[in-house]
């Protein structure tokens, strides 16, 4: 017989003695997150990093987050469960369609969703994350167009909330955009009394029916504060966990996809497990490494959208 591992004892053990720190995102597994020492979305996590003094950066959640994080670290290692665990979105937007389509607006100040690659990071004068987009286009001086990548339906929304006109590069995310507005509106028959919460990432025809519209942590911190006990979530189920963390006694309705699933999940983000979390930092791979002028260039609007965000 094989001999069992205590996977979590060993994932603690190993942080200590690597002196390392393990941030994962709400979309990951809820035992994956419950290892972590820090949960957070793209915002939060990028500020848990800027702000870290461990020699080792384990990162539970996807490649661009991984990067980030080095981009902030340049001289730490950053490690990743899974090298696999890539993103929709991102990978809709190549960094070689990206400057083509950036060299026909020249005069445009570009303002990237972090959920791009390094390369696209590089190619921008700010990042932002659903959690801050609005603020940062705000600060946007008034005299500049702004080009907006790689999330359309993000985009529009921010447009909507700013009054900004804004040139929108054509990408989605895998995940938000298969949301089904039709089973939307029979959970709201079968469930009057619950409220619609929704990623600004979904389709338009889908954030219509919502109540409100926020980030991740923004409808985590909705739901726990809100005199309702019932919310229909319209975005990855991983939130629900730490919803039913901060509020147990309260009702969460995973919206379903336009698919035969019972809730969406990002194939991604579930790439990493506790036992690859385990894996990884007892063999300290697979890393993520970046060249050195990627990095370089990628930080200046990273630290921008770090310093727009306070």
């Amino acid at each position: 017989m094989g001999v069992t591992v205590d996977y979590e004892a060993e994932i603690q053990a190993l942080k200590r003695s690597m002196n390392a720190v393990i941030l994962a995102h709400y979309y990951q597994e809820s035992e994956v997150q419950d290892v972590a020492d820090f949960v957070g979305d793209s915002l939060a996590l990028a500020q848990a990093a800027e702000k870290t003094d461990a020699d080792v950066i384990v990162f539970c959640g996807v490649h661009f987050m991984a990067e980030t994080a080095k981009i902030l670290n340049p001289s730490r290692q950053v490690l990743l469960p899974d090298l696999k665990a890539g993103c929709s979105l991102s990978d809709r937007c190549p960094p070689a369609a990206f400057k083509a389509f950036k060299d026909k607006h020249p005069d445009a100040f570009v303002v990237s969703y972090v959920n791009s690659s390094a390369a696209v990071k590089a190619m921008s004068d700010v990042i932002c994350t659903s959690s801050n987009a609005v603020k940062i286009v705000n600060q946007v001086p008034k005299d500049r167009p702004i080009l907006f990548a790689p999330d359309q339906h993000l985009g529009r929304h921010v447009m909507k909330q700013t009054g900004r006109d804004m040139v929108l590069w054509p990408g989605s995310c895998i995940v938000h955009e298969i949301f089904s507005e039709k089973k939307l509106v029979q959970l709201k028959v079968e469930h009057p009394d619950a409220e619609v919460v929704a990623h600004p990432e979904c389709e338009q025809q889908v954030l219509r029916h919502a109540d409100f519209i926020g980030s991740t942590k923004a409808l985590l911190d909705y739901v726990v504060k809100s005199p309702k006990s019932k919310f229909i979530v319209v975005t990855e189920a991983g939130i629900l966990h730490q919803m039913k963390k901060g509020a147990p006694h309260k009702t969460y309705i995973p919206a379903p996809p336009d698919n035969g699933c019972a809730c969406n999940e990002c194939p991604y983000m579930r790439l990493n497990t506790l036992e690859k979390l385990y894996r990884c930092m007892r063999d300290r791979t697979p890393e993520l490494v970046l060249p050195a002028d990627l990095q370089g260039a990628a930080l200046a609007p990273l630290k921008r959208m770090l310093e727009w965000s306070v």
